[in-house]
């Protein structure tokens, strides 16, 4: 099986993991706002995931993992196995003894975390912030194994069993939440994210015993791999700190206006990031042990092609993605939140953030393919450089247009920086690498912009249009109205981009053609 057929194929069924997961998502969102409204309440909850996410993404799911995968992947590729497990017990040993310091330290220090985090929070909302994020710290433990997980199965090429955790993640929330919630309140939210996160590892500890699961106690940190992979991730430690320092600096100005508007930035950008999830993050996840293979075999030539292939999918998919987030916002927001305690002022509230986080979706999307070229090149300096340089530019963007647009601002101003951190990162790798398919991706994007906004801006008046003769106070006719929004919207998109001829729409019709045949097989074979 060629190359290309292979990253399809484990693209395509991490997308449907990846929908389903975001379903869940979804349907944990709105148990948790139809019990508890978008408030202060919703606000701890959201605000609760701060540090132990910052602790988590700096020991694993960012640094490690990018560093990670290029040296345990290029010592599978040229056939050394021993060294590979050795490595990886290596850094399992230290990373876990980090964490759980870490995650002693967050515990004891939370007031003084939380003060300097949300200080718009005070009384009974400061409270139960502390109590909520001191739970969510035991999750951190599971992450940690699961990211290490991840990086290992990822590199053998096997993408089913993180995926299915991923969908177990968010199931384990939402059953955990719904039977202790009538007991302990939001809470319980809080101990299903823990459980949610142990089955997250638990599906995957078993395929990794099938893969000859290797474990020394050791801790050689003069080991070569080791020594590379502390290189690598130094630089990276340094950009996730900027980045979430940015995070915090968001949140912070987020909880001094009214209530509920942090959860309100937060479900936009949960919005924002659905094509993300399930196009974007598949597409890289799955290209990568390939780019790094490329690298390994010095395949440079394929490197680019699938680099160039890679980022053009994403930004043909989540371009009009985002046209249609704008145009049916508010219709959106309406079906999936607006009951029980969640009212229409709350979305109004999320739609507002959800239209400017939409500006940069292709952008965002872009950098998941791009990070990831980087990091197979064994260059996690550059991703870092831009990114805290865009860091400090979504910073002062994020006071400058936050009296302009309230919380909207604080969402333009993370879409503003993502802009810019994806033509930053094409700009250098051009100049690292040489040509990069430029020509193509410029006239892929245009072809896209231009289709993309052909399609929003009828829909919008569409969608208008609509309301007018379909009753919009029932479920039934918000579903109607965004069905039709979103029906009509794809047609407008796919007659346009085929009168392009755009070579893109092929491929992804492609994908779509070959995971169905594959579905037939396994049905005529059953």
């Amino acid at each position: 099986m060629s190359e290309g057929k292979t990253v399809a194929r484990a693209a395509g069924f991490i997308m449907i993991t990846m929908i389903i997961s975001r379903i869940l998502g979804y349907i944990r969102d709105v148990v948790i706002y139809a019990k508890f409204g978008q408030n202060r309440i919703t606000d701890a909850y959201n605000a609760a995931f701060s540090v132990p996410d910052f602790l988590y993404m700096l020991l694993v799911g960012g640094a490690l993992s990018s560093a990670f995968i290029p040296v345990f992947s290029s010592y599978i590729v040229t056939d050394k196995e021993k060294d590979a497990w050795e490595v990886a017990s290596i850094i399992f040993n230290i990373i876990m003894i980090l964490m759980v310091l870490g995650i002693v330290f967050g515990i004891i220090f939370t007031p003084q975390l939380i003060t300097l985090l949300v200080p718009g929070f005070t009384g009974d909302a400061f409270d139960l912030t502390v109590f909520l994020t001191r739970i969510m710290f035991f999750q951190v433990f599971f992450m940690g194994l699961s990211g290490i997980s991840v990086g290992i199965l990822n590199s053998y090429k096997h993408f089913t069993a993180p995926a299915i955790g991923s969908v177990l993640y968010n199931l384990g929330i939402i059953i955990v939440g719904l039977v202790l919630s009538p007991f302990i309140g939001i809470a319980a939210f809080s101990i299903g994210v823990v459980s949610g996160a142990a089955m997250n590892f638990g599906v995957q500890l078993p395929v990794l015993l099938r893969k000859g699961l290797r474990y020394k106690f050791s801790f050689n940190l003069k080991h070569p791999g080791v020594k590379k992979i502390f290189a690598l991730m130094f630089p990276v430690l340094i950009g996730l700190s900027v980045t979430h320092f940015n995070l915090f600096v968001n949140q912070n100005l987020a909880s001094t206006l009214r209530p509920g508007i942090v959860a309100a930035l937060r479900t936009g950008q949960r919005l924002m990031q659905l094509p993300i999830g399930v196009f974007a993050i598949a597409i890289a996840v799955a290209i990568f042990p390939t780019l790094t293979g490329n690298i390994a075999r010095g395949e440079m030539q394929q490197f680019k092609k699938n680099m160039s292939l890679g980022v053009r999918s994403v930004i043909f998919v989540t371009l009009p993605a985002a046209a249609g987030l704008m145009a049916l916002r508010v219709p959106l927001i309406r079906l999936l939140f607006e009951q029980g305690m969640f009212t229409h002022a709350n979305t109004l509230a999320t739609a507002h953030a959800l239209y400017y986080y939409s500006i940069g979706l292709f952008a965002y999307s872009a950098i998941q393919v791009l990070n990831r070229t980087f990091y197979a090149l064994h260059d996690t300096k550059t991703p870092v450089a831009t990114g805290v340089l865009t860091i400090a530019i979504n910073i002062w963007l994020n006071f400058v247009l936050l009296d302009i647009l309230g919380h909207g601002g604080l969402a333009l101003a993370y879409s503003l920086a993502g802009i810019f951190n994806m033509v930053a990162l094409l700009v250098i790798l051009r100049l690292k690498i040489g040509g990069i398919d430029g020509k193509r991706m410029l006239i892929s994007f245009f072809q896209s912009v231009f289709a993309s906004i052909a399609m929003g801006l009828p829909l919008y008046y569409i969608a208008g249009f609509l309301e007018k003769w379909i009753d919009v106070s029932i479920k039934l006719g918000q579903f109607i109205q965004v069905i039709l929004g979103i029906a009509i919207g794809t047609v407008i998109y796919a007659v346009i981009v085929s009168l392009f001829k755009m070579e893109e729409a092929d491929m992804v019709l492609g994908i779509l053609k070959r995971k169905f045949k594959i579905k037939k097989r396994k049905k005529e074979n059953v």
